[in-house]
């Protein structure tokens, strides 16, 4: 009877994968046809079955970007490199997109280590930085046996001189991705979807307006009150903002 259950659900979710398969293959060639509304909606279909792919968040960045819908083009590209960081195609086509926004929003210089970790270390997201720690755990403990049973002291020296750099190598990567998931977790990233949004001193309507916001812009969620949130710019700058108008990455 297990058995039976057992190949039942591989059957489905063979049948579940290959639907699909189906729907981004067909919603590629609308986008093809220059069909991108259509496009639109099918990959939002996929999406909303659970697919995480950065396929699917590059394709939905693109077809946004051809109807000239910054907002959402640029959440997508985003998207997609929260899952993959290296990818070019992402990467150049987040630069273009960036483009049609009209928010000119100037970073507040950074020092040296947070040059560092934003050039080199947040190239790799916290997982494959987990990943990182996990074979320099395993390459320490392979060569510390290797030492253990090596005959010859030279042999020994090199062994063990190579495990203790795996494990200073281990603590490191380990550090690294312990700091990147706090990142993660108290910088909310999103992005402005309104076409024009009005940034409050506090989280009422009849409160002082400190700044404009347009379509496209990125920004970092602090706090959150009923129906607004708290935000960050680049720059520095803070102040509240109607929820539903951004969305999270």
């Amino acid at each position: 009877m297990k058995k039976i259950i057992f190949l039942l659900l591989m059957f489905a979710n063979t049948l579940f994968a290959q639907n699909i398969d189906d729907i981004f293959y067909s919603a590629n060639d609308f986008y093809k046809n220059e069909k991108f509304e259509k496009a639109i909606e099918l990959y939002h279909q996929i999406e909303s079955k659970g697919t995480i792919s950065v396929e699917l968040y590059y394709n939905l960045g693109n077809s946004y970007y051809k109807i000239n819908k910054v907002g959402p083009a640029i959440y997508y590209f985003e998207k997609a490199l929260k899952l993959d960081s290296t990818n070019e195609d992402a990467q150049n086509n987040l630069i273009f997109a960036k483009r049609l926004a009209l928010d000119n929003i100037q970073e507040i210089p950074k020092n040296i280590f947070q040059k560092i970790n934003a050039n080199y270390l947040q190239k790799l997201s916290y997982n494959q930085w987990a990943i990182v720690s996990v074979v320099f755990s395993f390459l320490a403990c392979i060569l510390f046996l290797l030492f253990y049973f090596a005959n010859s002291p030279t042999i020994k020296r090199i062994y063990f001189s190579s495990s203790i750099s795996s494990f200073l190598l281990l603590i490191i990567s380990f550090s690294i991705t312990y700091n990147q998931f706090s990142f993660s977790q108290n910088n909310k990233e999103a992005i402005v979807f309104a076409e024009t949004s009005a940034v409050k001193n506090a989280p009422t309507f009849n409160s002082e307006e400190v700044f404009i916001l347009h379509e496209g812009t990125k920004v970092i969620v602090l706090d959150a009150i009923d129906n607004w949130k708290k935000i960050k710019l680049a720059d520095g700058k803070q102040g509240w903002i109607i929820a539903k108008e951004i969305k999270e990455l």
